[in-house]
């Protein structure tokens, strides 16, 4: 299954965000016309519904370990601590991923709002050339000798 095709718990908000549904916005990501800030709340949302599927088959996997009308002989302790291993590793992964798509979504300029480049600071300073500075001054044939042992 594609990763534009898997639902996530942040779709309602991309949607409201940038106003479309997700498989609306992965077409417009692959045009000249997307601005970054979608371009990378896509690529952080298709890793969040990655990880969301990985806690969901690992969540899965527990409960039908632990079914009332399994064996108890099937049951494995080993088992059940490499998948809290591996559980504790997706959560940790959903809980990175939903952190940074919730800060870019936050930081990000409103939509249909360019972003505004950034002017660089006047400052009134004065510079000397770097060649003025580098260069030793000049010094006569005369008063060179006249140092000299």
């Amino acid at each position: 299954m594609s990763a534009r095709l898997k639902p996530s718990t942040v779709d309602g908000q991309l949607r409201e965000v940038f106003g479309a549904p997700v498989a609306e916005l992965y077409e417009t990501a692959t045009s000249a016309d997307a601005s970054p800030a979608m371009f990378r709340a896509l690529e952080l949302w298709s890793f969040l519904a990655l990880a969301e599927e990985q806690v969901v088959r690992i969540r899965d996997r527990v409960h039908d370990a632990m079914a009332p009308d399994r064996a108890m002989g099937d049951l494995s302790a080993d088992g059940l601590r490499v998948d809290a291993q591996w559980l504790e590793a997706a959560l940790d992964a959903r809980d990175g991923y939903r952190a940074a798509l919730g800060n870019l979504l936050r930081t990000m300029p409103p939509p249909g709002q360019q972003a505004r480049p950034v002017q660089p600071a006047q400052h009134n300073v004065t510079t000397t050339p770097l060649a003025a500075v580098a260069a030793p001054a000049p010094q006569r044939a005369g008063a060179a000798r006249a140092r000299r042992p």
